[in-house]
């Protein structure tokens, strides 16, 4: 079993990436197969230029995702702790979805 310390650690951290606005919209974006910078400003309704350049210097910093620009990709993508948080975020609509009556 982990520490108590690590798990403290593992939620600060998740919770770091979830309170910021903008993050899990641009992390299910890129989820979702756009990877280029135009694909996700459009995907992403009343999101500023600025603001993605932000939010992708931020993700890119904690390593969430990678910048790959070669000859066959060109963008963003999510590496594997990336699609960790893609993957806790899906299960967060998922359960919106289920238990918060409209």
């Amino acid at each position: 079993m982990k520490s108590t310390n690590t798990m403290t650690e593992g939620f600060q951290l998740i919770h770091d990436v979830f309170r910021m606005r903008w993050i899990p919209e641009i992390i299910s974006v890129i989820g979702q197969g756009y990877h280029g910078y135009n694909e996700i400003l459009g995907q992403i309704d009343f999101l500023s230029n600025t603001e993605l350049n932000r939010k992708l210097k931020l993700l890119l910093d904690r390593q969430v995702i990678d910048k790959i620009e070669n000859q066959d990709q060109h963008g963003y993508y999510l590496n594997a702790f990336g699609e960790d948080l893609d993957h806790i975020f899906k299960h967060f609509i998922e359960m919106s979805e289920k238990y918060i009556k409209k």
